[in-house]
């Protein structure tokens, strides 16, 4: 977006931006984004996306792209009901705002896209 457009101004004051240019990206449900400091170029993007914004771990297929943690987890939440499924997801959506260290945040965020990802086809998600 052009950061110098009237009508791009609040938006760009909003997320920080304050030069050209500047790439944020938004993972895990971080609603403030990040400032990409990667290299410019292809693979450097290519490689940045695949380690911090790929989901790697399908929730209706825990095979290689989950980790231990993650297939627990999902074994746990598929013996609960839909309902205590829907309990837990809103408890942990209500925690996405909190401040937490960085590991308790992605693991936060593993488990709000596996209990979304939860009987759902990888083409719905």
């Amino acid at each position: 977006m052009d950061c110098t457009d009237d009508g791009s101004k609040d938006l760009c004051e909003k997320f920080g931006v304050t030069g050209y240019p500047t790439i944020k990206y938004f993972a895990d449900g971080d609603a403030d984004g990040k400032d990409y400091q990667g290299g410019r170029d292809i693979d450097s993007l290519k490689a940045h996306v695949e380690e911090h914004l790929q989901v790697q771990c399908d929730a209706n297929d825990p095979g290689e792209g989950c980790s231990d943690k993650e297939k627990a987890y999902i074994e746990k939440m598929k013996a609960k009901t839909e309902a205590e499924q829907q309990a837990q997801l809103e408890r942990l959506t209500k925690m996405q705002g909190s401040s937490m260290k960085a590991e308790l945040k992605q693991w936060l965020s593993q488990r709000l896209r596996i209990l979304n990802g939860l009987g759902k086809s990888s083409q719905e998600l």
